[in-house]
């Protein structure tokens, strides 16, 4: 089983947004182990940067780390289907996606990215892109299955 890790800032407070994201990651239970790593958002960009790469560390040496930013490369979700599903993806014991706090993220987190994906150029609440993000992972299993979901 493939391993997912959400590496995020903050909690999610709100029990329909957790509902939401825990339906998702139940779905996805028999192609992936998905689980949510939340850290306490720090003073600065810094701070929070510390953070996050340590918990980056811990998942191991094979990971394969997509770091979510609006300046990042934007995909259908077709393509995004074939980057999970990819043979650097696949490679990797696990992926890591990394979600940084309202302040953006460090630069030194940005460079240790294999991938830097946009959504858009808006802003989102942290809570509800993590639910639009565990909806895409969904997504793109659906694709590769060859599943009506994905219209």
């Amino acid at each position: 089983m493939r391993k997912i890790n959400i590496i995020c800032m903050g909690s999610m407070k709100e029990d329909y947004f957790k509902k939401a994201v825990s339906e998702y990651i139940k779905r996805l239970s028999g192609e992936f182990r998905v689980d949510t790593i939340e850290i306490k958002e720090g003073r600065n960009l810094d701070e929070e940067a510390e953070r996050i790469l340590k918990r980056v560390d811990n998942l191991g040496k094979s990971v394969f780390k997509i770091v979510l930013d609006r300046e990042g490369t934007r995909l259908s979700s077709e393509k995004f289907a074939e980057l999970l599903y990819g043979e650097k993806a696949t490679a990797a014991q696990s992926i890591a996606f990394i979600i940084g706090s309202s302040h953006g993220l460090a630069d030194k987190v940005k460079a240790v990215a294999d991938v830097k994906l946009s959504f858009s150029d808006m802003t989102f609440p942290h809570e509800l892109f993590r639910i639009m993000l565990a909806e895409q992972i969904y997504r793109a299993y659906m694709i590769e299955r060859g599943r009506t979901y994905h219209k």
